[in-house]
């Protein structure tokens, strides 16, 4: 089987209604700014929390940083009117950021470190001191060996392809073109696997992943988001190696697919099979979804592919999350529909979305509060809410920080 059915729920038959969709996003954000603390901090969700109740955190992962953006970008598109200021507050959370850093220390990681704040606080800002720290925090994490989206190259090298698009500065271009000859240097041949892949070394663990999270979707992502930017050559190896590993990997099921999340040794305490974007169809779909239409059929056809086996999945019952929950898998959807123009996409997205408010109104009633991170929680959830609406929109503040 493709999927671990104790993983998903029964999708409930709920039709769409862009209006509840437009109440939930009000709703979400309102109770976000009225839960604020003069700090610029929100109460931690249960299952957000360790063992003990964690310092606050600034990141666009989990952070501060990621909720004032998603706060940011739906004033912006008129999704939402607010009452405090989120350009008068990203300051305060990047000076909260190097006082208490959210791992213990100051890290480049575009999710759960420096880049990420930065980026939020340039967007909103345009601060030129915020440009030099970007540039300088981009450089230092070209080796980190994670080699990884998450914490590594393959995340922070599209701030700079963020930042060459605002500003048309040569030095962007420069800095991600040096992180791409990284990544190729560490991209290799797996004689047992018959393809090419990177190696992590992650959280102790010498793994190689496929996922968008922390593997391969998550690295060719970085890749094909800035191909206009390579050497045709290495561009059509590019393509070429992506549809291959791709299919080198994939396990396939009547007229669905999915990916384990590693080859060979998994990393401790990890299932076989997820269906949710930092593992498995979901990630592949969004990391695959700039891949040109129409240049390979294996890769057009496995795309859909997986999102027939996400919608024959259903919602995880974890939640309506982006990371891991029911609007990360949405957004799958959402990339399936503005890559091929089939409609049959959005209305999944848009069902998807429905589900999740009602798994957002269920979690509030049992634990009493919200989830107030945007990769984790329901500020993620109003973004994604948002995007069903308009019927297009990539992953907040990765994709689109606009």
């Amino acid at each position: 089987m493709l999927f671990d059915p104790a993983r998903h729920e029964q999708l409930l038959d709920i039709d769409w209604d862009a209006t509840r969709a437009r109440a939930a996003i009000a709703e979400i954000i309102g109770d976000v700014e009225h839960t604020m603390a003069t700090g610029v901090t929100w109460p931690w969700h249960p299952l957000d929390e360790d063992k003990e109740p964690a310092p606050p955190h600034q990141s666009i992962y989990l952070g501060a940083s990621g909720t004032l953006w998603a706060m940011w970008y739906l004033q912006q598109a008129g999704a939402v009117s607010l009452r405090v200021d989120p350009a008068g507050l990203i300051d305060r959370v990047y000076e909260s950021y190097l006082a208490q850093p959210d791992t213990g220390e100051v890290v480049p990681s575009y999710f759960l470190g420096e880049v990420g704040i930065l980026l939020v606080q340039w967007r909103l800002n345009r601060s030129a001191s915020a440009a030099e720290r970007i540039h300088a925090a981009i450089a230092r994490n070209i080796t980190n060996p994670t080699n990884e989206a998450l914490w590594a190259a393959p995340g922070t090298m599209v701030g700079a392809l963020h930042m060459l698009g605002w500003t048309g500065e040569e030095r962007w271009r420069e800095l991600y073109l040096e992180n791409v000859d990284q990544l190729w240097r560490t991209w290799l041949r797996s004689e047992s696997a018959d393809c090419y892949l990177w190696t992590q070394d992650l959280y102790g663990s010498i793994v190689q992943l496929l996922g968008a999270g922390h593997g391969f979707a998550g690295n060719a992502y970085a890749l094909l988001r800035g191909a206009a930017l390579l050497s045709p050559e290495r561009r059509e190896m590019l393509y070429d190696r992506c549809v291959n590993t791709l299919r080198a990997t994939a396990a396939f099921e009547d007229d669905a697919v999915n990916w384990p999340p590693g080859i060979g040794s998994p990393r401790p305490g990890r299932a076989e099979i997820l269906v949710q974007w930092c593992h498995g169809a979901p990630g592949i779909v969004t990391g695959f979804a700039d891949f040109p239409t129409a240049r390979s059929v294996d890769m057009d056809r496995m795309l859909v592919q997986a999102g027939n086996l996400i919608w024959k999945a259903g919602p995880l019952n974890k939640g309506p999350g982006v990371c891991h929950g029911t609007a990360g898998n949405g957004y799958a959807f959402l990339k399936l529909h503005m890559r091929t123009g089939d409609q049959r996409w959005l209305t999944r997205a848009r069902a998807f979305a429905m589900h999740a408010i009602a798994q957002s109104e269920q979690a509030r009633q049992q634990h009493g509060r919200r989830r107030y991170s945007l990769w984790t929680g329901d500020p993620g959830l109003a973004v994604y809410l948002w995007h069903c609406v308009t019927g297009s929109g990539g992953l907040p503040a990765f994709d689109v920080l606009d």
